[in-house]
């Protein structure tokens, strides 16, 4: 696979990602992704990308401020 948007080549990483919602900052760290080597663009597969949506869903009910969750450990 090549990157969408440079073209690069795709290997399996580690990413963090981060989401503002209103007031609040949340960060998921350590998510599996497929990410380029060249320009560092990070890409989810379908399950992960659900699962980030169903942790956000329920996470967003109880935050505020700035909240930091480890992937491994709540997905």
């Amino acid at each position: 696979m090549k990157c969408f948007y440079c073209k690069g080549d795709i290997s399996d990483g580690l990413t963090n990602h981060v989401v503002n919602y209103e007031e609040c900052i949340i960060i998921i760290k350590n998510v599996p992704c497929e990410q380029c080597i060249q320009c560092g663009e990070s890409f989810y597969n379908d399950e992960i990308a659900t699962k980030i949506e169903d942790i956000l869903t329920e996470v967003k009910v109880i935050v505020s401020g700035v909240a930091v969750f480890e992937y491994g450990k709540i997905a």
